[in-house]
């Protein structure tokens, strides 16, 4: 099975690479679905563990999903590859391997196939039509009677930019590129200037205002998650109420009702970032120990991708006076879990710009900047990434201009002969984020005979993960989970003299929040991660081949143990 990793698969092929999957590697990988879209096509998720260790339940799980907005088609390519990884390394890497055999990783690579399938829609079937996110109609269900709609008006395919001649433009021509357009300085006049506007037709055109409709699919599904949800007039797509939607319930479902989850990762495009809750509060509204471990994942994804670790709240807002409300980030905020985004892919990196200011960049930048990036798309992208400008006749304006920017090859995703490169960037860090994650062990199951039929019954287990197995400190509070749970199964005759069927045991640390050796504190409880539970059980009215008794040792984060002693 080869997977090219220079194109986007539409669904019918994606769907038949997921199988292929599961048929070439059926002892590591499984497929279900776990709802249908809008359009009502299966939304797809592969369970990744070696199922000969134990059932996927029994251990603890990572979610990683993908394409939640429709354009964003790398994060469906990286997901993809991922899989190639895990699946072609088990047994050649030790890291793989581990992380095959004691936890399981929730891939969901393509959470919007409605939206995704709209970006890639070829030519013959009317081009593509690039939507936020569903292609549910939202808020209203009717089309746009005046302003301008967003679409290929010259029919090649790509929905670039008009530039018209005006005297009261904003814009003119670099002096050295005439193909870039600038900004026209604050009291700049008597030269030649442009209006810019987006590619599209206008209904109803008066010959003097232009309004720009938005999307009639209007829908953000990453603003309809749980936590912090809003009305539509506080944040435009968010849905009518919390998992309206189809896809996004689905996944709320799917990751409530898997326990054994303890963080996840959503792929998006374009930036080149790692971001990390809040989207709506400063760090210092976060519980400290979640906030060091959050640094000390954000250090591990910098090392092993090259992209920087940052806050939403802090570094990530679209406006200085604004937060996002109702994105992934719910499952930090309601569940505890940790939780991060890739934005994947950043062409400003890519052409040499330091330092740049993520999205205060596209507010401003100097115009050197611009220039990096024309010679960058013209080497790399060769003549795809900024088209050239040609006139042509508008319906409605006449002689235009149209060209600029391909945001959808340049920009929104890595081109196709540098997809593969950027996408080989994140498995290791996923894998990595996997196995920090709680890990119950057993230490030791034994049988002690205390006189006559009766024994006592001690089972000892850690947590063996770098994590605790509550996870953070934010799951804790929440009360997220219960903690270690015995149950011991008495064979018929049996009676139990001490303890009870089911015991709970409290939580385990991990090593996620040891100071180190030159600390001023001393650690006062180095067996932390440890537990014990005891039973006493009497076996004198059972056949001496059925005395045994069995144990299973939980924990919905950590996992899960078995052991059975044989009461001589």
């Amino acid at each position: 099975m080869k997977i090219h990793y220079d194109r986007f698969y539409r669904y019918a092929e994606f769907t038949e690479i997921l199988h292929a999957f599961v048929k070439k590697f059926p002892q590591l990988l499984s497929l279900e679905s776990i709802g249908k879209s809008f359009e009502g096509k299966d939304i797809w998720v592969v369970t990744a563990t070696n199922q000969k260790t134990g059932a996927a339940v029994d251990k603890p799980a990572y979610w990683v999903d993908a394409n939640i907005h429709a354009s964003e088609l790398a994060g469906g390519a990286a997901s993809l590859y991922l899989i190639d990884t895990l699946t072609k390394n088990y047994g050649k890497r030790d890291d793989i391997t581990r992380c095959m055999d004691t936890r399981v990783m929730y891939i969901c690579p393509r959470i919007n196939p409605d939206g995704a399938e709209w970006a890639m829609r070829p030519l013959e079937e009317g081009g593509p039509k690039i939507v936020r996110s569903s292609t549910r109609p939202y808020p209203h269900n009717e089309d746009h009677v005046d302003g301008m709609d967003i679409e290929d008006v010259n029919g090649d395919g790509r929905i670039l930019s008009m530039r018209i001649k005006d005297d009261n433009g904003n814009w003119k021509t670099h002096p050295d590129e005439p193909r870039l357009m600038i900004p026209r300085g604050p009291t700049e006049y008597g030269g030649t200037y442009y209006r810019m506007l987006p590619e599209g037709t206008i209904r109803n055109y008066d010959g003097v205002s232009i309004k720009v409709n938005k999307d009639k699919q209007g829908l953000d599904l990453n603003r309809n998650f749980p936590a912090g949800w809003r009305q539509e007039h506080e944040q435009f797509g968010a849905g009518p109420y919390p998992t309206s939607e189809p896809e996004v319930r689905a996944v709320v479902h799917f990751i409530t009702h898997h326990g054994n989850i303890t963080g996840g990762l959503s792929f998006h495009t374009w930036s080149g970032v790692l971001l990390r809750p809040f989207a709506t509060m400063a760090d210092d509204e976060m519980p400290p120990e979640d906030l060091w471990t959050y640094k000390k994942q954000g250090e591990e994804g910098t090392r092993i991708t090259g992209y920087p670790a940052i806050s939403v709240y802090h570094e990530f807002r679209y406006h200085p006076k604004e937060v996002i409300t109702g994105a992934f980030d719910w499952i930090y905020e309601h569940l505890g879990l940790y939780e991060w985004t890739i934005e994947i892919w950043c062409p400003m990196r890519e052409a040499g710009i330091k330092d740049y200011k993520y999205i205060d960049w596209f507010r401003h930048h100097p115009v050197e900047d611009d220039l990096k990036m024309i010679a960058w798309a013209d080497k790399e992208l060769k003549g795809k990434g900024y088209i050239d400008w040609a006139k042509f006749d508008h319906p409605q304006l006449g002689e235009v201009e149209i060209g600029g920017w391909d945001k959808i090859h340049a920009f929104r995703n890595p081109p196709p002969h540098l997809l593969e490169k950027e996408i080989a960037k994140f498995p290791d860090w996923l894998v990595w984020n996997a196995l920090i994650s709680p890990k119950l062990e057993l230490v030791h199951a034994k049988a002690e005979n205390i006189g006559g039929d009766s024994y006592r019954i001690e089972v000892a287990v850690q947590n063996t993960g770098y994590l605790p197995s509550y996870v953070s400190k934010r799951a804790h509070a929440r009360k997220q989970s219960r903690g270690v749970v015995g149950e011991i199964s008495l064979p018929k005759g049996a009676t139990l003299v001490s303890g009870k069927l089911r015991e709970v045991a409290g939580e385990l640390e991990g090593r996620a929040y040891k100071h180190t050796l030159m600390s001023f504190w001393t650690d006062t409880t180095p067996t932390a991660d440890k537990t014990k539970l005891e039973w006493v059980v009497n076996v004198g009215k059972c056949a001496p081949k059925d005395r045994k008794v069995d144990l299973v040792i939980k924990h919905e984060k950590a996992g899960t143990v078995r052991s059975s002693i044989k009461l001589k």
